[in-house]
Protein backbone atom coordinates (compact mmCIF):
# COMPACT_ATOMS: atom_id res chain seq x y z
CA UNK A 1 0.00 0.00 0.00
CA UNK A 2 1.26 3.48 -0.87
CA UNK A 3 2.12 5.29 2.38
CA UNK A 4 3.60 8.42 0.81
CA UNK A 5 1.40 11.46 1.50
CA UNK A 6 2.05 14.35 -0.92
CA UNK A 7 2.15 17.73 0.75
CA UNK A 8 -0.82 19.00 -1.25
CA UNK A 9 -3.91 17.03 -2.21
CA UNK A 10 -6.32 17.89 -5.03
CA UNK A 11 -9.08 17.77 -2.41
CA UNK A 12 -8.84 17.28 1.35
CA UNK A 13 -11.89 16.86 3.58
CA UNK A 14 -11.84 16.27 7.34
CA UNK A 15 -14.69 15.07 9.56
CA UNK A 16 -14.46 15.93 13.25
CA UNK A 17 -16.64 13.72 15.46
CA UNK A 18 -16.83 14.18 19.23
CA UNK A 19 -16.50 11.03 21.35
CA UNK A 20 -19.74 10.17 23.21
CA UNK A 21 -20.24 13.93 23.41
CA UNK A 22 -22.84 14.41 26.16
CA UNK A 23 -21.41 11.65 28.35
CA UNK A 24 -17.88 13.01 27.86
CA UNK A 25 -19.03 16.45 29.03
CA UNK A 26 -20.48 14.87 32.17
CA UNK A 27 -17.22 13.03 32.85
CA UNK A 28 -15.22 16.20 32.26
CA UNK A 29 -17.33 18.28 34.63
CA UNK A 30 -17.65 15.59 37.30
CA UNK A 31 -14.26 13.86 37.59
CA UNK A 32 -15.66 11.13 39.84
CA UNK A 33 -17.41 9.81 36.71
CA UNK A 34 -14.15 9.24 34.83
CA UNK A 35 -13.85 5.56 33.99
CA UNK A 36 -17.44 4.92 35.07
CA UNK A 37 -20.27 3.65 32.83
CA UNK A 38 -22.44 6.75 32.35
CA UNK A 39 -25.90 6.93 30.77
CA UNK A 40 -27.34 10.35 30.00
CA UNK A 41 -31.14 10.62 30.18
CA UNK A 42 -33.67 13.41 29.70
CA UNK A 43 -33.79 14.50 33.33
CA UNK A 44 -33.56 12.28 36.39
CA UNK A 45 -36.99 10.83 35.57
CA UNK A 46 -36.00 10.12 31.97
CA UNK A 47 -36.50 6.51 30.95
CA UNK A 48 -34.47 6.44 27.73
CA UNK A 49 -30.70 6.58 27.14
CA UNK A 50 -29.80 9.68 25.11
CA UNK A 51 -26.13 8.70 24.93
CA UNK A 52 -23.68 6.64 26.96
CA UNK A 53 -19.99 6.65 27.77
CA UNK A 54 -17.63 4.17 26.15
CA UNK A 55 -17.44 2.25 29.43
CA UNK A 56 -21.23 1.75 29.23
CA UNK A 57 -21.12 0.94 25.52
CA UNK A 58 -18.66 -1.83 26.25
CA UNK A 59 -21.43 -3.42 28.35
CA UNK A 60 -23.97 -3.15 25.54
CA UNK A 61 -25.68 0.11 26.52
CA UNK A 62 -26.83 1.98 23.42
CA UNK A 63 -28.58 5.22 22.51
CA UNK A 64 -32.36 4.79 22.49
CA UNK A 65 -32.27 1.88 24.92
CA UNK A 66 -34.76 1.89 27.80
CA UNK A 67 -33.10 2.64 31.14
CA UNK A 68 -34.34 -0.62 32.68
CA UNK A 69 -32.69 -2.64 29.92
CA UNK A 70 -29.49 -0.60 30.27
CA UNK A 71 -29.39 -1.33 34.01
CA UNK A 72 -29.92 -5.02 33.35
CA UNK A 73 -26.88 -5.06 31.07
CA UNK A 74 -24.86 -2.73 33.29
CA UNK A 75 -26.04 -2.78 36.96
CA UNK A 76 -23.50 -0.12 37.99
CA UNK A 77 -24.64 2.33 35.30
CA UNK A 78 -24.49 5.93 36.55
CA UNK A 79 -27.52 7.90 35.37
CA UNK A 80 -26.89 11.58 34.60
CA UNK A 81 -29.63 14.08 33.68
CA UNK A 82 -28.97 15.86 30.39
CA UNK A 83 -27.85 19.50 30.52
CA UNK A 84 -28.80 20.81 27.07
CA UNK A 85 -27.69 24.39 27.70
CA UNK A 86 -24.19 23.22 28.64
CA UNK A 87 -23.88 20.96 25.60
CA UNK A 88 -25.00 23.63 23.15
CA UNK A 89 -22.58 26.15 24.63
CA UNK A 90 -19.66 23.72 24.28
CA UNK A 91 -20.74 22.79 20.74
CA UNK A 92 -20.75 26.46 19.76
CA UNK A 93 -17.22 26.95 21.13
CA UNK A 94 -15.95 23.87 19.32
CA UNK A 95 -17.41 24.95 15.98
CA UNK A 96 -15.94 28.43 16.34
CA UNK A 97 -12.51 26.95 17.14
CA UNK A 98 -12.67 24.77 14.02
CA UNK A 99 -13.76 27.76 11.94
CA UNK A 100 -10.76 29.73 13.19
CA UNK A 101 -8.42 27.06 11.79
CA UNK A 102 -10.20 26.43 8.48
CA UNK A 103 -13.23 28.62 7.69
CA UNK A 104 -14.75 26.38 4.98
CA UNK A 105 -16.86 24.26 7.30
CA UNK A 106 -20.19 22.45 7.27
CA UNK A 107 -21.65 21.89 10.73
CA UNK A 108 -23.24 18.47 10.33
CA UNK A 109 -24.78 18.06 13.79
CA UNK A 110 -24.32 19.03 17.42
CA UNK A 111 -21.08 17.00 17.62
CA UNK A 112 -19.88 16.67 14.02
CA UNK A 113 -18.44 19.00 11.39
CA UNK A 114 -16.94 18.62 7.93
CA UNK A 115 -14.01 20.91 7.14
CA UNK A 116 -12.66 21.54 3.64
CA UNK A 117 -8.91 21.77 4.18
CA UNK A 118 -8.13 22.12 0.46
CA UNK A 119 -7.85 25.94 0.36
CA UNK A 120 -5.69 26.22 3.49
CA UNK A 121 -3.43 23.17 3.22
CA UNK A 122 -0.55 25.24 1.85
CA UNK A 123 -0.84 27.59 4.83
CA UNK A 124 -0.29 24.72 7.27
CA UNK A 125 2.14 22.70 5.13
CA UNK A 126 -0.04 19.66 4.37
CA UNK A 127 -3.59 18.36 4.88
CA UNK A 128 -2.37 16.13 7.72
CA UNK A 129 -0.81 19.02 9.61
CA UNK A 130 -4.00 21.07 9.16
CA UNK A 131 -6.04 18.13 10.47
CA UNK A 132 -3.82 17.86 13.55
CA UNK A 133 -4.40 21.54 14.25
CA UNK A 134 -8.16 20.97 14.03
CA UNK A 135 -7.95 18.18 16.60
CA UNK A 136 -5.86 20.34 18.93
CA UNK A 137 -8.30 23.25 18.53
CA UNK A 138 -11.18 21.07 19.72
CA UNK A 139 -9.31 20.12 22.88
CA UNK A 140 -8.27 23.69 23.66
CA UNK A 141 -11.85 24.93 23.22
CA UNK A 142 -13.55 22.19 25.24
CA UNK A 143 -11.12 19.98 27.12
CA UNK A 144 -12.64 17.07 25.20
CA UNK A 145 -11.15 14.53 22.82
CA UNK A 146 -12.51 13.94 19.34
CA UNK A 147 -12.00 11.51 16.48
CA UNK A 148 -10.98 12.85 13.08
CA UNK A 149 -11.13 11.27 9.65
CA UNK A 150 -9.24 12.77 6.71
CA UNK A 151 -9.66 11.85 3.06
CA UNK A 152 -10.39 13.30 -0.36
CA UNK A 153 -14.19 13.25 -0.09
CA UNK A 154 -16.81 13.65 2.62
CA UNK A 155 -18.11 10.07 2.70
CA UNK A 156 -14.68 8.46 3.05
CA UNK A 157 -13.70 11.05 5.67
CA UNK A 158 -16.79 10.22 7.73
CA UNK A 159 -16.09 6.51 7.43
CA UNK A 160 -12.48 7.08 8.50
CA UNK A 161 -13.53 9.09 11.57
CA UNK A 162 -15.35 6.13 13.13
CA UNK A 163 -12.57 3.57 12.60
CA UNK A 164 -10.42 4.30 15.65
CA UNK A 165 -12.77 5.81 18.23
CA UNK A 166 -12.36 7.20 20.76
CA UNK A 167 -9.63 9.81 20.16
CA UNK A 168 -8.88 8.53 16.67
CA UNK A 169 -6.88 10.18 13.88
CA UNK A 170 -7.38 8.21 10.67
CA UNK A 171 -6.04 9.24 7.27
CA UNK A 172 -7.24 7.62 4.04
CA UNK A 173 -5.45 9.43 1.19
CA UNK A 174 -7.68 9.90 -1.85
CA UNK A 175 -5.52 7.63 -4.01
CA UNK A 176 -6.02 4.80 -1.50
CA UNK A 177 -9.74 5.31 -0.87
CA UNK A 178 -11.08 2.88 -3.48
CA UNK A 179 -8.91 0.02 -2.22
CA UNK A 180 -9.55 0.82 1.47
CA UNK A 181 -13.30 0.72 0.89
CA UNK A 182 -13.26 -2.39 -1.31
CA UNK A 183 -14.20 -4.85 1.46
CA UNK A 184 -16.40 -2.46 3.46
CA UNK A 185 -20.15 -3.26 3.48
CA UNK A 186 -22.02 -0.58 1.50
CA UNK A 187 -24.33 0.04 4.46
CA UNK A 188 -21.33 1.18 6.51
CA UNK A 189 -21.24 4.37 4.44
CA UNK A 190 -23.27 7.36 5.63
CA UNK A 191 -26.38 7.76 3.48
CA UNK A 192 -26.77 4.12 2.43
CA UNK A 193 -29.52 2.75 4.64
CA UNK A 194 -31.01 -0.69 5.00
CA UNK A 195 -33.50 -0.39 2.13
CA UNK A 196 -30.92 0.85 -0.37
CA UNK A 197 -28.60 -1.88 0.89
CA UNK A 198 -31.26 -4.50 0.17
CA UNK A 199 -31.75 -3.11 -3.34
CA UNK A 200 -28.00 -3.26 -4.01
CA UNK A 201 -27.75 -6.78 -2.56
CA UNK A 202 -30.34 -7.88 -5.10
CA UNK A 203 -27.77 -7.07 -7.78
CA UNK A 204 -24.90 -8.70 -5.92
CA UNK A 205 -23.54 -5.49 -4.42
CA UNK A 206 -22.86 -6.06 -0.71
CA UNK A 207 -19.41 -4.51 -0.45
CA UNK A 208 -18.14 -1.26 -1.91
CA UNK A 209 -15.83 -3.16 -4.27
CA UNK A 210 -18.84 -4.94 -5.78
CA UNK A 211 -20.12 -1.60 -7.10
CA UNK A 212 -17.69 -1.85 -10.00
CA UNK A 213 -19.90 -4.63 -11.42
CA UNK A 214 -23.04 -2.45 -11.43
CA UNK A 215 -23.50 0.17 -14.19
CA UNK A 216 -23.97 3.66 -12.83
CA UNK A 217 -26.94 4.04 -15.20
CA UNK A 218 -28.90 1.42 -13.24
CA UNK A 219 -28.59 3.39 -10.01
CA UNK A 220 -29.41 6.59 -11.86
CA UNK A 221 -32.63 5.09 -13.25
CA UNK A 222 -33.68 3.85 -9.81
CA UNK A 223 -32.63 6.77 -7.59
CA UNK A 224 -31.80 9.68 -9.93
CA UNK A 225 -28.84 11.89 -9.01
CA UNK A 226 -28.57 10.40 -5.49
CA UNK A 227 -28.05 7.04 -7.19
CA UNK A 228 -25.15 8.39 -9.22
CA UNK A 229 -23.65 9.78 -6.02
CA UNK A 230 -23.95 6.38 -4.28
CA UNK A 231 -21.99 4.79 -7.12
CA UNK A 232 -19.14 7.28 -6.68
CA UNK A 233 -19.28 7.09 -2.87
CA UNK A 234 -18.43 3.41 -3.01
CA UNK A 235 -15.42 4.21 -5.21
CA UNK A 236 -14.09 6.70 -2.63
CA UNK A 237 -14.95 9.58 -4.94
CA UNK A 238 -18.05 11.19 -3.44
CA UNK A 239 -18.56 14.36 -5.53
CA UNK A 240 -20.89 16.03 -3.01
CA UNK A 241 -19.49 19.42 -1.93
CA UNK A 242 -19.63 20.79 1.58
CA UNK A 243 -22.60 23.03 2.30
CA UNK A 244 -21.45 26.14 4.13
CA UNK A 245 -24.85 27.84 4.40
CA UNK A 246 -27.74 26.58 6.50
CA UNK A 247 -30.61 25.77 4.19
CA UNK A 248 -34.07 27.13 4.87
CA UNK A 249 -36.00 24.64 7.00
CA UNK A 250 -38.42 22.32 5.23
CA UNK A 251 -40.32 21.75 8.46
CA UNK A 252 -40.31 22.93 12.07
CA UNK A 253 -41.71 20.63 14.72
CA UNK A 254 -41.70 19.70 18.38
CA UNK A 255 -42.75 16.55 20.15
CA UNK A 256 -42.59 15.27 23.71
CA UNK A 257 -42.89 11.89 25.40
CA UNK A 258 -45.70 11.82 27.94
CA UNK A 259 -46.04 9.61 31.01
CA UNK A 260 -46.75 6.07 29.71
CA UNK A 261 -50.38 5.30 28.93
CA UNK A 262 -51.63 8.84 29.58
CA UNK A 263 -55.45 8.96 29.47
CA UNK A 264 -56.07 12.32 31.15
CA UNK A 265 -57.43 14.88 28.72
CA UNK A 266 -56.07 17.74 30.84
CA UNK A 267 -52.55 16.30 30.73
CA UNK A 268 -52.77 15.72 26.97
CA UNK A 269 -53.98 19.28 26.38
CA UNK A 270 -51.15 20.65 28.52
CA UNK A 271 -48.56 18.81 26.45
CA UNK A 272 -50.32 19.87 23.25
CA UNK A 273 -50.34 23.53 24.20
CA UNK A 274 -46.67 23.37 25.18
CA UNK A 275 -45.66 21.90 21.79
CA UNK A 276 -47.80 24.44 19.91
CA UNK A 277 -46.14 27.21 21.89
CA UNK A 278 -42.65 25.95 21.05
CA UNK A 279 -43.43 25.70 17.33
CA UNK A 280 -44.90 29.21 17.33
CA UNK A 281 -41.85 30.66 19.10
CA UNK A 282 -39.45 29.07 16.62
CA UNK A 283 -41.43 30.29 13.63
CA UNK A 284 -41.52 33.83 14.99
CA UNK A 285 -37.83 33.77 15.97
CA UNK A 286 -36.87 33.12 12.36
CA UNK A 287 -39.64 35.33 10.91
CA UNK A 288 -41.47 32.40 9.37
CA UNK A 289 -45.11 31.33 9.20
CA UNK A 290 -46.89 28.16 8.12
CA UNK A 291 -50.30 26.95 7.06
CA UNK A 292 -50.07 23.14 6.92
CA UNK A 293 -49.26 21.10 10.01
CA UNK A 294 -48.97 17.47 10.97
CA UNK A 295 -50.54 16.57 14.31
CA UNK A 296 -49.72 13.18 15.79
CA UNK A 297 -50.47 11.09 18.89
CA UNK A 298 -48.52 7.90 19.60
CA UNK A 299 -50.42 5.01 21.15
CA UNK A 300 -49.01 1.67 22.31
CA UNK A 301 -49.56 0.32 18.79
CA UNK A 302 -49.06 3.12 16.30
CA UNK A 303 -49.42 6.82 15.53
CA UNK A 304 -52.76 8.58 15.18
CA UNK A 305 -52.08 11.54 12.96
CA UNK A 306 -53.45 13.81 10.28
CA UNK A 307 -52.54 16.98 8.46
CA UNK A 308 -54.19 20.22 9.48
CA UNK A 309 -54.63 23.14 7.09
CA UNK A 310 -55.22 26.54 8.65
CA UNK A 311 -57.37 29.24 7.04
CA UNK A 312 -54.21 31.34 6.50
CA UNK A 313 -50.46 31.34 7.00
CA UNK A 314 -49.63 32.16 10.61
CA UNK A 315 -47.10 31.86 13.43
CA UNK A 316 -49.71 32.30 16.17
CA UNK A 317 -49.54 29.29 18.49
CA UNK A 318 -53.04 30.06 19.80
CA UNK A 319 -54.41 29.28 16.34
CA UNK A 320 -52.31 26.09 16.17
CA UNK A 321 -53.65 24.96 19.54
CA UNK A 322 -57.28 25.57 18.61
CA UNK A 323 -56.93 23.60 15.37
CA UNK A 324 -55.08 20.72 17.02
CA UNK A 325 -57.64 20.58 19.82
CA UNK A 326 -60.37 20.08 17.22
CA UNK A 327 -58.33 17.32 15.57
CA UNK A 328 -57.75 15.70 18.99
CA UNK A 329 -61.51 15.47 19.47
CA UNK A 330 -61.77 13.60 16.17
CA UNK A 331 -58.81 11.24 16.52
CA UNK A 332 -58.63 10.37 20.20
CA UNK A 333 -61.03 7.79 21.61
CA UNK A 334 -59.70 7.76 25.19
CA UNK A 335 -56.91 5.19 24.69
CA UNK A 336 -53.58 5.61 26.46
CA UNK A 337 -51.05 7.88 24.78
CA UNK A 338 -47.25 7.95 24.96
CA UNK A 339 -46.19 10.92 22.85
CA UNK A 340 -47.48 14.03 21.09
CA UNK A 341 -46.09 15.84 18.04
CA UNK A 342 -46.89 18.94 16.00
CA UNK A 343 -44.88 19.91 12.91
CA UNK A 344 -45.19 22.90 10.56
CA UNK A 345 -44.78 21.38 7.09
CA UNK A 346 -44.60 24.46 4.86
CA UNK A 347 -42.73 27.29 6.64
CA UNK A 348 -42.22 30.40 4.52
CA UNK A 349 -40.97 33.95 5.21
CA UNK A 350 -43.55 35.91 7.18
CA UNK A 351 -45.22 38.98 5.77
CA UNK A 352 -45.61 37.77 2.21
CA UNK A 353 -48.70 38.72 0.17
CA UNK A 354 -51.86 38.46 2.26
CA UNK A 355 -54.60 36.02 1.29
CA UNK A 356 -57.86 37.51 0.06
CA UNK A 357 -59.70 36.27 3.14
CA UNK A 358 -56.92 36.72 5.71
CA UNK A 359 -57.43 38.51 9.03
CA UNK A 360 -57.67 42.35 8.98
CA UNK A 361 -54.25 44.07 8.87
CA UNK A 362 -54.99 45.88 12.16
CA UNK A 363 -55.52 42.56 13.99
CA UNK A 364 -52.39 41.04 12.43
CA UNK A 365 -50.31 44.05 13.53
CA UNK A 366 -51.72 43.93 17.07
CA UNK A 367 -51.07 40.18 17.38
CA UNK A 368 -47.55 40.63 16.06
CA UNK A 369 -46.73 43.25 18.70
CA UNK A 370 -48.25 41.09 21.43
CA UNK A 371 -46.13 38.09 20.44
CA UNK A 372 -43.02 40.23 20.06
CA UNK A 373 -43.36 41.53 23.62
CA UNK A 374 -44.09 38.09 25.04
CA UNK A 375 -41.16 36.46 23.21
CA UNK A 376 -38.76 39.13 24.48
CA UNK A 377 -39.82 38.56 28.07
CA UNK A 378 -39.52 34.78 27.76
CA UNK A 379 -36.14 35.02 26.06
CA UNK A 380 -34.80 37.10 28.94
CA UNK A 381 -36.46 35.47 31.95
CA UNK A 382 -37.19 31.91 30.85
CA UNK A 383 -39.14 29.92 28.28
CA UNK A 384 -42.60 30.06 29.89
CA UNK A 385 -42.38 33.17 32.06
CA UNK A 386 -45.39 34.50 30.13
CA UNK A 387 -47.63 31.66 28.98
CA UNK A 388 -51.22 30.41 28.96
CA UNK A 389 -52.46 29.40 32.40
CA UNK A 390 -52.63 25.75 31.37
CA UNK A 391 -48.84 25.65 31.01
CA UNK A 392 -48.39 26.31 34.71
CA UNK A 393 -48.80 22.53 34.88
CA UNK A 394 -46.36 21.76 32.05
CA UNK A 395 -43.92 18.88 32.33
CA UNK A 396 -40.78 19.57 34.33
CA UNK A 397 -38.78 17.33 31.99
CA UNK A 398 -36.00 19.42 30.42
CA UNK A 399 -35.76 20.16 26.74
CA UNK A 400 -33.53 17.92 24.64
CA UNK A 401 -31.17 18.71 21.81
CA UNK A 402 -32.22 17.59 18.37
CA UNK A 403 -29.60 15.34 16.74
CA UNK A 404 -29.48 17.88 13.90
CA UNK A 405 -28.90 20.89 16.19
CA UNK A 406 -26.54 23.43 14.68
CA UNK A 407 -25.03 26.46 16.43
CA UNK A 408 -26.17 28.80 13.66
CA UNK A 409 -29.12 29.25 11.37
CA UNK A 410 -32.60 27.78 11.72
CA UNK A 411 -31.48 24.80 13.79
CA UNK A 412 -30.18 26.89 16.67
CA UNK A 413 -32.76 25.59 19.08
CA UNK A 414 -33.04 23.18 21.95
Amino acid sequence: MNTIHPLHWPRAIALVDMNAFFASVEQRDFPSLLGQPVGVTNGLRGSCIITSSYEARARGVRTGMHLKEARRLCPNLVQRPARPGVYTGISTRIMQALHDVCPDMEVFSVDEAFIDITPCQQLYGSPIEAARLLKQAVYRASGLLCSLGLSGDRTTAKYAAKLNKPDGFTVIPPWEARERLRHVPVTELCGIGEKIGQFLAGYGVRYCGDMEKLPISMLARRFGNPGRRIWYMCQGEDPEPLHFDVAAPQSIGHGKVMPPNTCSRDVILTYLQHMCSKVGVRLRRHELEARTFWFGLRTSQDWLGEKIRLPEFSNDDRLFYQSCQQKLNQLWQGQGLWQIQITALDPRPAGMQLDLFSSPPEKLARDKQLHLAMDKVNLRYGELTLSPARLLQHSDMPNVISPAWKPSGHRRTI
